[in-house]
Parts: structure tokens; sequence; C-alpha cells
């Protein structure tokens, strides 16, 4: 991958994707030049919902909000915005300005009320998935997304990625495509098909095409609420998304998953089928990549920078701030240019931490004042070369005279903040701890490792009783969790419960000789 520095210069960039596959959770990082900066996480309990097609039913219509809940088959009501309706009409009315004889010609659109009514079936997609105690957000714009195009439904024209910037590559794919267009249905050239010609567009229209029809036959014989179409589950989207010519490596720690991310590559992207990899070492593919570590900070408030300084991150139900600090730099010139340097470094790793955190919303960065315009501006241009090679949806707005830069970035499902925390009891919400699922994964890692070691076959886990409950409970997501763990790792582990330790914490000792060993595969 070729990419840009702070400075401008081009800068090859190597970048790989390892894929853990556990019982609970599987785990995708991708890493440039060997360092973590996207995580994606999937557990029985939060499959990604996201691109989901439903067949609903009308719950409330609210004119004065123009929006409208739907009965998609969820606890709660999915939320339909008429802003997510582009089929929407527009109404053409006469209205006499003040002061004028003459007639304008105005219009608007028809409100929503007037299109939707209760208890009416709509096919709807997913476009935001459920965050704290809102439902998931949903359009009537159907879209299918293919490798190197998107079929829309109902649509006419043909439109380009806006990250394709040659004027000359986006006339061509126009011109290229709308041949290739299926009468009653638009296209979206995504980036990927960038330098494409008909020999790969043409399969992925018609894969997108069956894909279409097929659903929309199961729509029209289902009734409300249904899911129609399932979103391809996280690694093949993943894949589909991010796989090209500057993916180097692909690391899949499970054979299964191998076979099958494999096989997908040879039907869609053959020229890349080498760079896939089955992981066989005997220690956990993110130990060996020292991630765990980095994973666990991202649970941190503090993030620490080079050279001592640090960023402060709160995230409010409303919106992100990130606080920039100088902490132990102190420069070796003057103080301008100390503050300068620090808030370059800054911008680097702010760039990383959203991507990483998949933090979005309204983001404030109040980064350290500055007296030169100049340094201003290129602090903002520094931060904007950075937020490039996040692939999320964003708006940035230049330093303003106070040091602050105000943005926006895409947000379509909870942070792994929330996915890897829950609200703590003992300070009311006000601020996170690890969740039970959350620790039973990294039980579930200790004993790998151990077991990789293959020291000790017998233990005595030492656990919180409630996160007891939720390994061995049978009611839990996981199942009982520590059942499949000593049948899989074939060991056996007597569990004891104490209510003196934390449910952030845990303990195990080796069984034969009653030894604390956790830090030993910590």
């Amino acid at each position: 991958m070729i990419s840009r520095g702070l400075c401008g210069e081009k800068q090859f960039v190597k970048r790989e994707l390892l894929i853990s596959v556990g019982d609970f959770e599987t785990r995708i990082a991708l890493l440039e030049d060997d360092r973590l900066v996207e995580l994606s996480v999937e557990r029985p309990e939060t499959e990604r919902m996201v691109g989901d097609i439903y067949k609903g039913r009308i719950s409330k219509v609210l004119p004065g909000m123009q929006s409208a809940f739907v009965d998609i088959g969820w606890e709660k009501a999915a939320f339909l915005h008429s802003s997510d309706m582009g089929h929407l009409p527009d109404r053409r009315f006469d209205v006499a300005e003040e002061g004028k004889d003459d007639i304008v010609r105005k219009s608007r659109r028809v409100g929503i009320e007037k299109v939707l009514k209760d208890k009416q079936e709509v096919l709807v997609q997913v476009i935001k998935e459920p965050i704290g105690s809102k439902g998931p957000r949903i359009s009537t714009d159907i879209s299918i997304p293919g490798r190197y195009v998107v079929l829309v439904p109902d649509s006419s024209g043909v439109r380009v990625s806006k990250k394709i910037a040659d004027w000359s590559e986006v006339r061509r794919l126009r011109k290229m495509v709308e041949p290739l267009r299926p009468e009653g249905f638009g296209l979206i050239c995504r980036t990927e098909s960038q330098g494409k010609g008909e020999k790969d567009l043409i399969p992925d229209i018609k894969r997108t095409l069956k894909m279409w029809t097929k659903l929309k036959r199961k729509a029209d014989s289902s009734e409300a609420p249904a899911l129609i179409h399932k979103e391809e589950e996280m690694t093949i989207s993943i894949l589909r998304d991010v796989l090209n010519e500057s993916i180097d490596r692909i690391v899949v720690d499970e054979r299964r998953e191998y076979r099958r991310l494999a096989a997908y590559t040879r039907q869609v992207i053959p020229q890349l089928k080498g760079r896939i990899e089955l992981y066989k070492d005997s220690t956990p593919l993110f130990d060996k990549y020292d991630l765990e570590r980095e994973i666990e900070k991202m649970l941190e408030r503090k993030v620490w920078i080079r050279k001592g300084s640090y960023l402060v991150i709160d995230q409010t139900e409303a919106m992100l701030t990130i606080d920039v600090n100088t902490g132990r730099f102190v420069g070796s010139r003057n103080q301008e240019e100390t503050i300068f340097h620090t808030n370059i470094e800054a911008a680097k790793e702010i760039a990383r931490q959203l991507r990483l955190r998949d933090m979005g919303g309204l983001i404030v960065c109040d980064f350290i004042d500055m007296y030169s315009r100049e340094n201003r501006r290129k602090l903002y241009e520094a931060f904007k070369r950075e937020l490039e090679k996040d692939r999320a949806k964003k708006a940035v707005n230049p330093v303003s005279e106070f040091g602050l830069i105000e943005m926006t970035r895409q947000r379509v499902r909870p942070s792994l903040m929330q996915t890897y925390s829950e609200p703590c009891d003992c300070c009311e919400g006000f601020g996170r701890v690890l969740s039970k699922e959350t620790m039973g994964a990294k039980i579930d890692r200790w004993f790998i490792r151990a077991n990789a070691d293959k020291k000790y076959s017998s233990f005595h886990l030492v656990v919180n009783p409630a996160l007891a409950e939720a390994l061995v409970g049978e009611n839990s997501s996981a199942g009982n969790r520590l059942r499949r763990i000593m049948k899989q790792k074939r060991i056996k582990v007597n569990l004891v419960r104490d209510t003196s330790i934390s449910l952030q914490e845990f303990r195990v000792f080796e069984a034969d000789a009653n030894r604390e060993i956790t830090s030993d595969y910590h």
C-alpha cells in the first residue's frame, strides 16, 4: 500500500489482516507496519446486522418528526426517517411571496404521512445497528453490495465512489458501466472498481442481480415481520471490503475458516488467493503479534504518545472529546515548536485511535494552542492526511483559534468500548468495567496459552460468583463455557467461587501443588 506521510511524501505501508476464530468470539485485526490500527469483534450475542434486509410492518408514523417506527421482529422497533426514503416524491405547489404580486413556483418533498400508513408492509435495510437505548436505523433504499459495484433496485443511473479522485477514471467507469446497467436498477462503482474492466464488473453485476432476484422472491412470499436477507458474516464482509493489492498477508488460525475464505478468494479475487495463510503455531495468533496488551489499552482513558505526551479520551452520550497534553515532553528549542511537534504526533495517534476504537458521532479534538496560523494550517492538513487511511465517512473542520478541531465520523455500530465493557454498578454508569463475556474470553485465552505449554492438566479457577454463573450457566449466551473449554483442551478445571475477588479478575492455581500460576500465562 502506498500512502502519504505528514509531509506529503510517498510511503510504502505493509498491511496484514489477522483473523482469530474462537468458540465465543471472532476477532479480525488490521496491522499497518506491524501496528494495530483496526479491530473488529463479533460474538454470538452481538451479531452484526448492518446490511440485513427485512420485510417490516409500520407500527407508528410520526408526522411531526417526519419519521416512523417499523416492526422488523426485534424487541426494539426500527427507526425510519424520511431522509432515508430516497423515493419520496416532490409535490409542487403555489405560494405568493410577501410584497409581490407574482406567483412563485416552489417544491418540497411529500410528508412521510402521505406515503406510509399504520400496518403497511415495507422492505427495509438496516443502516445503523442498535446503540444504547435506540433501536436499529433503517432505510427503504435497498442496496446489494458486490466486490466492485453496488446494485440499487428501483433506481437509475451510474454513480462512482467519491474516494476515486481521478476525474478521467470516474468518466471511464461511468461510460463503461452505463451499458451494463440492468433496466430499473442503479449502479454504484465502489473504490475497488478503479482500473477494472468489463471482465471484472460483469460477473459482479450478475451476482448482485441474482441475489436481488432471490431475496425479492422471498420477500413476496413472506409475512411481515421477517428477515429476508442476512448480510455476509464479519470475516467475509471485511474481506470483501478491504482485500485488494494493498493487503500483503491474511493469516487465519482456524482451518475451516481458512478453507472458506480461500474458496471465497478463489471465486472473487483469484489473483490474491496466495496471500491467505493458515496459522499452525501453538502460540495463540494474537499473542504471536503481541496484540492482547494493545487491545486492553483501548479501554484506558489515557493514551501515551511518543516523547511523553498523551491523550485523554472521554466518551459521553452525545459526543467524544479528546484532549492533547504535553506531559513530560519539554522539547529542545522554543515553545511554539515544542507544541507544534506534540500536536503533529497527537494527530497521528488520534486518527489511529478513532479507527482502532471505532468511535463515531460528533468528535472534538482539543489540541494545544498555537499562535502561528501557518502551524495551525499544517496541523489541519496533516490530520486530514492521516484520516484518509480510515474507511469510515467523516467530515473535518479546520483548527479554530482556540486550538479545537471539530469533526464527525460515521457511526453504524457500537464502539469497541461498548463491546468490551459494560456500565459499572459501583459508580452508577459514570465509568465502565469489562463485561462478563469479555472476562470469559480472557479466561478462555488463558487456558489456550497454558494448554500450549502442556505443563499442567488440572487447575483450580477462582472467580467472582457472578462471573462463575456466566462461565457455567446454561442460560448465558455462550452456554456452559467452562465445560467446552475442558472438553476441547482435555483438561480438568475446578471452579471456585470467591466473593472477595472482583468481577475484573480471576486466579488460576495448579491443582496438584495448589500453586498460583495466573501470571505465567496472562
